[in-house]
């Protein structure tokens, strides 16, 4: 697939000949085509196509979201004829709906069938892409695995490997799940039952703003919540909360089956970017040898429903941080679809953004090989429970020493001060009932933030190096290793890396001042840069848990979540460790029973410990090449 022959380039020639002899405005649009599955059920689907003679390279989006009317015009007239189908069960498509919690679902077969159907039509060369996002992106990886005969690339971006990174990381994600069961998904399963109610994602999200978001947020337990859902719905969604931790995706395993290249987006803030490892997983266990060294990923400056903009939410970072996702997927299919030379086939595996000098840099896998693991060992002078406090992060880094414990010891070699007489402990009260909000868009999907605004509370413990004497880059997975004890038999520790700026910089996503007043105690925009949460049960792993001893030191390891970032000169790194984030995860009620079927909530002493005996610690991905 990879080498061209002039037989490839000759019909590369015809193509595009043929999409310029369609016109720029020529466009055929056919709504609701029956497309038949193997049993018998019929789907549905929207065609655009040249309004031309002749035939072309197909693209197909599968949804159970409703299948777009329209907006493909830029498809078309470059020379491809796009289908949007409802998935099974869905909107026009006949058959029942089975959602993705369940490993079996059919969708892998109706997929492949209708790859299948695709290039069989009249108006289609037999060569056939698939594209689209999140669920769009898991019904590309069902279907590939079965590997259809006219599939020969794909674009399916931002899905995890599995349920688990989504939903289930130890705890139950409410936010983002609840909302999408009450608006995207009911709406349309009421429609067909015929029960009142919103019967449209647009009915649903106007219900959900103006009525039910605090009522469903606040709903205990969770267990009891399927029974307001429709038929169809609820009882796959009650099975699902009984085994949250079951992993029914499998893409993993998934990648030994496939045999088309993949290109994939994400971003820093997008809760599913887990979907960046499908890039290792392809290049070491892709089924040929094109799909094993053709993939490629862009990672950026993104949330979920923003990828490829300038500005996540308030935050601007900056005009490198855009690019236009519809460019760069036709790009991708002129290669594989239509054969041109423009390329692709050349480019680098990875294109990364990185945070804070706001550039774009390259490797060949995530993460990139070139970083290396540098240690900041967590110390306090007793008062780390405060932004201004005493809590401080004492590097083995490319700024060693740049920590920044009280004062009164003096300075060490590398002038860091030192606490006289450190800590050995800081500790902090987590109420369930008073939980740490969750900083995200009124939508509900992660996004960054200026954490300053949570700075009030007493809830959060805060570890700061001294200002940077020269800036830290760093791509990968920061990991945080905490040694802690808690009154509760269970419960949850959060770490969340953030680059504070130094004062007089209001701009949390932009280079600041680099000689910006290196000894102030005064500070600027927090920007949160990455995060991750440990159930403390599931600490050795989710498939066992193993509830805690109260007042017991145990050993935390809580991986973050991909991100690149340049702390810049005279900023400072920042780690903040606290037990909630809510409504992104559920509350844990420090009961040490089922949180999803118990409603009573109680408080928790949480402490944490530094020193020798327990090296409390924050590991971050430093980019050698870029110290």
């Amino acid at each position: 697939m990879s080498e061209h022959t002039g037989a490839t380039d000759e019909r590369a020639k015809l193509v595009a000949d043929a999409a310029w002899e369609a016109g720029v405005l020529g466009i055929i649009e056919e709504k609701d085509v029956d497309v038949p599955m193997r049993d018998g059920v019929v789907l549905r689907a929207n065609v655009f196509r040249p309004d031309s003679q002749g035939e072309f390279p197909a693209i197909l989006l599968r949804t159970p979201y409703r299948k777009p009317a329209g907006g493909y015009e830029r498809y078309v007239r470059a020379g491809y004829a796009v289908v949007t189908q409802d998935s099974r069960g869905r909107y026009a498509s006949d058959g029942d709906y089975i959602p993705f919690t369940e490993e079996h679902t059919g969708d892998a077969e109706d997929g492949y069938d209708s790859v299948e159907w695709l290039a069989a039509q009249d108006f289609c060369n037999g060569r056939v892409g698939t594209m689209g996002a999140s669920y769009n992106a898991w019904m590309q990886w069902q279907l590939a695995r079965l590997r259809p005969p006219h599939l020969v690339a794909m674009a399916a971006y931002t899905i995890p490997l599995e349920l688990t990174a989504v939903d289930w990381p130890g705890g139950f994600r409410p936010g983002r799940r609840v909302k999408w069961w009450m608006t995207s998904m009911a709406p349309d399963t009421r429609r067909r039952l015929g029960e009142p109610g919103a019967h449209t994602p647009e009915e649903g999200r106007k219900a959900w703003d103006e009525v039910d978001q605090g009522h469903w947020l606040g709903f205990l337990p969770w267990l009891e919540l399927p029974r307001y859902l429709p038929k169809g719905m609820a009882e796959y969604a009650e099975d699902w909360l009984r085994h949250p931790n079951r992993k029914p995706w499998k893409f993993e395993q998934a990648h030994r089956e496939v045999e088309v290249p993949n290109l994939d987006f994400s971003g820093w803030y997008d809760h599913c970017n887990d979907s960046m490892r499908h890039l290792a997983g392809m290049q070491q266990n892709g089924r040929t040898e094109v799909a094993r060294t053709q993939c490629k990923l862009v990672a950026g400056p993104w949330s979920h429903p923003t990828l490829g903009q300038r500005k996540v939410g308030d935050i601007d970072f900056g005009p490198q941080a855009p690019i236009d996702l519809n460019d760069v997927i036709i790009r991708w299919f002129d290669y594989w679809l239509k054969g041109l030379p423009n390329g692709v086939d050349r480019e680098p595996a990875m294109r990364y953004f990185v945070m804070g000098c706001n550039q774009w840099r390259h490797a060949d896998s995530w993460p990139p090989p070139q970083t290396e693991p540098h240690e900041y060992r967590l110390a306090s002078g007793g008062n780390a429970g405060s932004a201004h406090g005493d809590g401080g992060l004492e590097g083995s880094g490319p700024n060693d020493g740049a920590s920044d414990v009280a004062s009164e010891g003096g300075t060490d070699s590398a002038g860091a001060r030192r606490a006289a007489s450190p800590a050995p402990t800081d500790s902090y009260v987590y109420d369930p009932r008073d939980p740490t909000p969750t900083l995200w868009s009124r939508e509900l999907f992660t996004s960054p933030a200026d954490r300053r605004v949570l700075e009030h509370r007493k809830d959060i413990l805060y570890y700061r190096t001294a200002p940077l004497e020269k800036a830290v880059e760093i791509a990968g997975y920061p990991e945080v290793v905490l040694f802690a004890s808690s009154t509760a038999t269970d419960t949850d520790f959060f770490a969340r890396l953030v680059d504070e700026h130094p004062a007089g910089n209001g701009d949390p996503a932009g280079d600041g001042d680099a000689a910006a007043a290196l000894d102030s105690p005064a500070k600027g925009p927090a920007l949160e840069i990455s995060y991750g949460m440990v159930r403390a049960r599931h600490r050795h792993s989710l498939d066992v848990e193993e509830l805690l001893t109260p007042g017991e030191v145990v050993e935390i390891r809580v991986k973050l979540g991909p991100t690149a970032c340049r702390f810049q000169e005279g900023h400072r790194i920042r780690l903040e460790i606290t037990s909630s984030d809510f409504p992104n995860h559920d509350r844990n009620h420090n009961t040490g029973r089922n949180d999803l079927a118990d409603a009573e909530l109680v408080s928790a002493q949480q402490t944490l410990y530094y020193g020798s005996e327990y090296p409390s610690r924050l590991i971050l991905p430093v980019d050698s090449q870029m110290a």
